[in-house]
Parts: structure tokens; sequence; C-alpha cells
């Protein structure tokens, strides 16, 4: 999952990524709306967390801009502002939940599992093919009722391709999902992560095939 982080204190940005790196999530940090709106505008995003008070512009302003454009990303509200009025403002302008300052990183991450679960790229609790059920909650997958032992990377990629399975993956949406602004990877870093995620699941009869796709990508074909 990746996760777009709009925080104006340094510090706040420093602590949160690092919360939300721990949990097995990619984030992308900005300090103003103006940045964060220009990354949205280029990347895929999960989950948007957006303080409300930006040096260039207020949060409330980011928020009715992305509803207005249609989006449905779940937005989390992060604000120093504890008035009741002021949540009703910033909920009545789009935001799905509101976090108030200071928090506990431990109630953050829950309340993004939370809205995760609602995402519109989310229809339900945990994804299944074959006999492979992988949580979205981040607790491990299994096959058959066999826990399998993946890395954060091999399920980023797992999660991937269950989510399209029966339709090829290509190389470059593989490689952006795994990588955060500044940090890009590698073609070579997603061949060497599906040859462990096959070797991880060599042995456990999971009903489907990881095919590749020469010249494009990977595809997840359930067995008939």
């Amino acid at each position: 999952m990746r996760i777009l982080l709009i925080e104006d204190s340094k510090r706040l940005r420093e602590l949160v990524s690092e919360a939300l790196r721990a949990a097995g999530w990619q984030v992308d940090s900005f300090e103003s709306g103006g940045e964060g709106e220009a990354a949205l505008a280029v990347a895929e995003y999960d989950l948007l967390v957006l303080d409300l008070g930006l040096p260039d512009t207020d949060g409330l302003e980011v928020l009715r801009r992305l509803r207005g454009s249609g989006s449905r990303i779940p937005v989390l509200v992060l604000t120093a502002r504890g008035a009741v009025d002021e949540r009703i403002e910033g909920l009545d302008a789009g935001a799905d939940d509101y976090l108030v300052k200071p928090f506990n990183n431990g109630e953050l991450t829950a309340r993004l599992r939370a809205l995760s679960r609602r995402s519109p790229n989310t229809v339900m609790p945990e994804l299944r093919v074959g006999a492979v059920v992988l949580p979205l909650s981040g607790t491990p997958a299994s096959c058959d009722g066999i826990m399998l032992d993946l890395s954060p990377r091999e399920r980023e990629l797992l999660e991937l391709l269950m989510r399209n399975a029966g339709s090829v993956v290509s190389k470059r949406k593989i490689e952006h999902s795994f990588s955060e602004f500044g940090d890009e990877s590698s073609a070579n870093a997603v061949e060497l992560t599906l040859s462990r995620l096959r070797k991880r699941l060599d042995g456990v009869t999971t009903g489907f095939t990881i095919e590749t796709i020469r010249g494009v990508g990977y595809m997840l074909r359930e067995a008939q």
C-alpha cells in the first residue's frame, strides 16, 4: 500500500513516515499542499494523510480541490484544531477520518488500516485467489492454513498480482508500487523479488501460477 503524507512539520513528517514504513507501507511525504497535489497528479496512492496547517495553502482547500476532481482516495486529516465545528467542516469537505495532534502512532496506523478497507480499490478485508488468502490488515498471508513467510516487498508483489489476477501487470507498474519519490526501483529488483516469491510458494498448492509475459510483465493465472 502506498501512502501520501502532506505535513509541514519536518519532525512530525519524519516520525509519521517512519511509523508507516514500519507497518510495511510505502510513503511519499511533502511539506506543502502544492508539492502534494503535484505528486497526486503523477502517482497512484491508496491513502492520503493530510495536515490542515500547511505553509502555502489551507489543507481544506487541498481537500476540496481533490474531491472536486472526482478523486475517491480515502483521506485522514491531521490537525491541531480540536474544535467540533472545524472537524465538521473537514468532514464536509471530504475527509474520511480525523486525528487531532498529538496522537499515538498505533492509533494512526489502525485508523489507516480501517480506511484502507473502505478504499475504492478494496472491496473486502482480504484477497483470495486459489488457496491463498492475503488479509489486507497486514497479518500474514496463508495457503490452505499454512502461513507464508513473505518479506514486505514479496507481500507487496503478491498483493498486486492477486488484485489483478487474470490480467497482465506491467513491470513499470510493479517498479512504481515498490518505490517512493527519489528512490526508484529497478527492473532487476522486480525480477529478484518475483524469483524469491516463487521460491516461497514452492511446495504449497496455491491453485495458481505466476506467468512471465516476455517484454511486458507478469500475470497471476488461476488454475482451471
